[in-house]
């Protein structure tokens, strides 16, 4: 009986999740997918999982205990406070203290979580925004952040250039391209 109740209270989260989505309003410099379409197929896949929970059981179901139960209650207050703190507090000290929790509930010591949590949140940001050129919730180490990523970022474009040649420095003739469709 239990898992009927998760599953119904899924697909009942998944219904609202759709409905929410669908009231997301389209801006005029939106892509062709759209803001909607991402939240619309996790809705579709956590109804689809949902009503497989509901309508086909598990004869036995066993349930984590109580303890198990209220680390995973304290992982989801992690993440509420997350986006809570994160246009405050900027992404890198957001996501290195959420980061830093989690690893270290899933078991890592706690200069190890605290590492894992530093690198995590500065790989996302280099790779978000100073590589895709993403924004990100601006916070107070971000000015020194971008002073030491940026230029290690130039060196690094100029280490493959330099080495490796870049394709729009090839001319088309140095190829045997004609451009006629060879």
């Amino acid at each position: 009986m239990s898992d009927r109740i998760f599953g119904g209270f899924g697909v009942l989260l998944a219904i609202f999740y759709a409905w929410a989505a669908l009231q997301t309003e389209e801006s005029f410099l939106s892509d062709a997918v759209g803001p909607k379409a991402f939240p619309v197929i996790i809705a579709v896949i956590l109804g689809l999982a949902s009503a497989v929970i509901a309508l086909r059981p598990d004869p036995e179901p066993v349930w984590p205990p109580l303890t198990r139960l209220a680390e995973i209650g304290a992982a989801a207050v992690v993440m509420i406070l997350y986006a809570q703190f994160l246009p405050e507090a900027g992404f890198i000290i957001a996501t290195a203290l959420a980061a830093t929790y989690l690893t270290w509930r899933l078991g890592s010591p706690v200069i190890q979580s605290v590492l894992i949590g530093a690198l995590t949140a500065l790989g996302i940001y280099i790779i978000f925004h100073a590589v895709l050129g993403l924004s990100l919730a601006r916070g107070p180490l971000d000015p020194f952040v971008d002073a030491v990523v940026d230029p290690v970022l130039s060196g690094i474009g100029k280490f493959f250039a330099l080495f490796g040649g870049g394709a729009e420095e090839i001319a088309p003739e140095a190829t045997g391209a004609t451009g006629a469709g060879d």
